[in-house]
């Protein structure tokens, strides 16, 4: 029969590995997320140009677009 110490050895390992695992994990998460918000941002302003077309007319909007850019 296996000893204590061999098996907590054989635990540690696998545990060690788990959280390598999980961190990687836990990273590509993290990525897509930002990469998501930056996504999010860029709809955001599509969605105020377009409410403001809706609401103000298209000139209008083209201003606010010009002034939102910094043309």
């Amino acid at each position: 029969m296996d000893s204590i110490e061999t098996r907590h050895a054989v635990l540690e390992a696998r545990m060690s590995a788990h959280e390598k695992e999980c961190a990687n994990r836990y990273q590509a998460i993290t990525d897509q997320l930002n990469n998501g918000d930056k996504r999010m941002t860029k709809i955001e302003y599509w969605i105020i140009a377009v409410f403001a077309a809706v609401l103000l007319g298209p000139g209008a909007a083209a201003e606010f677009v010009k002034k939102l850019l910094g043309i």
